[in-house]
């Protein structure tokens, strides 16, 4: 019994949609994991600063 070569080309095709797939959830999650960095580094200098301008603020109107 043989099995079509269109059937070869199907399972082909299958197998490199699947790792395609999980190369690009892979890139989508780095990309994800660096933009909460990018966004979390922001947050901490945003505090940083607060917390001098209320030791200034602090130290001015003692």
């Amino acid at each position: 019994m043989t099995i079509p070569i269109w059937v070869y080309a199907v399972v082909v095709g299958i197998v490199i949609s699947a790792l395609m797939a999980i190369k690009t959830g892979r890139d989508e999650r780095k990309l994800e994991m660096e933009n909460i960095e990018r966004e979390g580094e922001i947050y901490m200098k945003r505090l940083e600063r607060e917390k001098e301008d209320r030791q200034v603020v602090k130290a001015t109107g003692e």
